[in-house]
């Protein structure tokens, strides 16, 4: 492996073809797993590539009795609650056995969490705290597993997005004990004290590199080459002292320059440079830190990146890299290498640093979340979702186009933002009025993949997980069971093909796959009317909304009808109202998908009524989709 990024041999690294980009991203499914989280490759009885059952693993999978089976006493509890704070044994291997699950459901992307190598002496499972930028976690694998997964997602139409961190590096050096300023608190009780952002811009001292065991005994410059590459921080290059900041922790996650120049919790932030957008002067590391992430393309075949905490860069910083990153794809042939940013802070702020730095997309984890969760339970007003696919003064794009394949929707992630101290998966009731959420586990994700956006499934919504709780550690449940498994198990793996919810979602993807409507075509949310004569959007009656929701993808001149039902225990029934000009009176709509099989392949006639429209009914808790 390479202690410097100088002994990187480009030129080898790429004479050959590499895999293409897709013509649009608007075109892939998204799917997103924390890899230490996923598999280890000793499941029994799943499926294989080819689809036959594997027999040899030791690990069965789940039944419904075995919900609950690692919480049977409180000491039992506390080993699954803290199982879940460390590396609990996912690898690249485990998921690359796993490619022939995810292609069947109909995932076309694979987004996996960071996979560089950590600080050993951290559980930073999540992958987060990079400690070595040009090798692969040991307990994730290596170099060559990531190289072989990406073959075989290839061979089976599936492409690989990287997370990656540009931001900060892990928890790499340690703070001069006396320079700490700031108390750290514990239950209101001060428990000691940490170095943190300063207004005055102070610069802490640094007591060393950690050494392999964590402590902080190396000098802070260049590492003795017998330590590698175990220790500080990796390549060489990385280790000037001027990399890293050195401005202590955030304590204010929206003051600016706060949030640019101070550490993420115990993560080391990376100097980037300095100046205006347009004259930006790039630091050292930013300039290493492109070639790191250049290597990785070259090296894996790698075809987009999720990059990391763009909201605490300059925007000068994440431009450059940008150009970069994009500049060096086209050479080798990705002519649509993707940039996936992750903006904090609001969809305005989004817009604007997305079109300012020239990433492909932005993660769309401020507000669509929520109006996703909570129209399909019910407790939305349709309108709040579909408005945000639509004009606004300050988007000044031609309406539908610009989120088509700019911004990639989700309800579901591993930090869950949005949600404070109280994380909760969708299928988990948060309240009594939700006793249906595991209900409306397939509406959701039907509704996610059928409108507008780059949809992005997080793993284990397929499977319903439930988990909830006051960390983190509770929405990131392992799929292949071991000590942290979903439901609060142990032992039992998901990969399970027969469920309602994979089964249905695997049809749903069928068609959004055959289908250049439902994957690019503009969108509208339609009107309905109880009688067919009173139309108007759906709306919450009280606190709550329980009917048809259906919306409209309408592309070259062909009108595809959706619709969800928020009822979900009762079939709802509404007239529906469809694009007039496409459409004539006593023509038909065919049913092509319904969670209730005897409607498919049914006809529905169109009348003229608020210009067009159709009488439809759906399922509890259900989902149509007629053309």
């Amino acid at each position: 492996m390479e202690i410097r990024l100088s002994e990187i041999d480009f030129t080898s690294l790429t004479r050959r073809n590499f895999f293409p980009s897709p013509a649009s991203w608007a075109d892939e499914v998204l799917y997103f797993m924390l890899l230490d989280r996923f598999s280890d490759g000793n499941e029994n009885l799943y499926r294989d590539i080819d689809g036959q059952f594997v027999t040899t693993g030791a690990t069965p999978p789940f039944q419904d009795s075995d919900n609950g089976n690692a919480v049977q006493n409180e000491a039992d509890a506390k080993n699954w609650r803290d199982a879940g704070a460390r590396f609990v044994g996912g690898t690249l291997k485990g998921l690359e056995s796993k490619i022939g699950y995810l292609s069947r459901l109909g995932i076309t992307a694979i987004w996996i969490s960071p996979i560089f190598q950590q600080v050993p002496s951290e559980q930073t499972y999540h992958g987060y705290g990079i400690q070595y930028y040009l090798n692969v976690d040991p307990r994730f694998g290596s170099r060559d597993d990531l190289v072989s997964l990406v073959n075989t997602a290839h061979s089976h139409g599936i492409r690989v997005v990287l997370d990656i961190i540009l931001n900060h590096a892990g928890d790499v050096f340690s703070y001069r004990p006396e320079e700490r300023r700031c108390d750290v608190m514990n239950n209101d009780q001060v428990v000691g004290k940490e170095a943190c952002w300063q207004s005055d811009g102070t610069v802490y001292g640094v007591q060393g590199f950690r050494n392999e065991a964590g402590q902080p005994e190396l000098p802070y410059g260049p590492i003795d080459e017998s330590l590698f590459p175990n220790a500080g921080v990796w390549p060489a290059e990385f280790q000037e002292p001027d990399t890293f900041t050195r401005k202590g922790r955030i304590r204010n996650f929206d003051f600016d320059p706060e949030f640019r120049e101070g550490d993420f919790v115990s993560l080391k932030d990376i100097r980037l440079g300095e100046g205006s957008v347009d004259a930006y002067r790039p630091s050292a590391a930013l300039m290493h830190l492109c070639e790191v992430f250049k290597f990785w393309i070259a090296f894996a075949d790698i075809d987009g990146f999720r990059v990391d905490t763009v909201k605490h860069m300059d925007d000068g910083a994440s431009r450059l890299f940008t150009s970069a990153i994009h500049e060096f794809a086209e050479t080798i042939g990705k002519e649509n290498f993707y940039l996936i940013a992750e903006i904090t802070g609001g969809r305005e702020r989004a817009f604007h640093t997305l079109e300012t730095v020239g990433m492909n997309a932005a993660l769309g984890i401020n507000d669509i979340p929520d109006k996703v969760e909570y129209l399909v339970k019910g407790f939305r007003n349709p309108e709040n979702y579909f408005n945000l696919f639509k004009n606004s003064l300050w988007v000044k794009k031609e309406s539908h186009v610009w989120f088509r394949d700019r911004v990639v929707t989700t309800f579901d992630d591993h930090d869950q933002v949005r949600k404070g101290s109280n994380k909760s998966r969708f299928a988990n009731p948060e309240s009594p009025q939700q006793d249906g959420s595991q209900q409306a586990a397939l509406p959701v994700l039907a509704l996610l993949t059928t409108t507008m956006g780059i949809p992005c499934i997080y793993y284990g919504s397929e499977q319903q997980f439930d988990g909830n709780g006051d960390n983190d550690r509770y929405i990131r449940e392992a799929m292949f069971g071991g000590a942290f498994g979903a439901f609060r198990s142990k032992g039992r793996h998901f990969f399970k093909e027969d469920g309602v919810v994979y089964r249905e979602l695997a049809k749903i993807l069928r068609i959004r796959k055959d289908n250049i409507v439902i994957r690019r075509g503009r969108q509208f949310l339609r009107q309905i009317s109880g009688d067919g004569l009173n139309f108007g959007f759906p709306r919450m009656i009280g606190d709550e909304i329980r009917s048809v929701v259906a919306w409209s993808r309408i592309f070259s001149e062909r009108e595809v009808l959706l619709a969800i039902n928020t009822d979900l225990f009762r079939q709802s029934v509404a007239w529906v109202t469809i694009d007039n000009g496409l459409h004539a009176a006593n023509d038909t709509l065919n049913c092509i998908f319904s969670t209730d099989d005897a409607e498919i392949g049914q006809a529905i006639q169109i009348e003229a009524r608020n210009g067009k429209a159709v009488k439809l009914s759906v399922p509890p808790a259900g989902f149509v989709i007629y053309q």
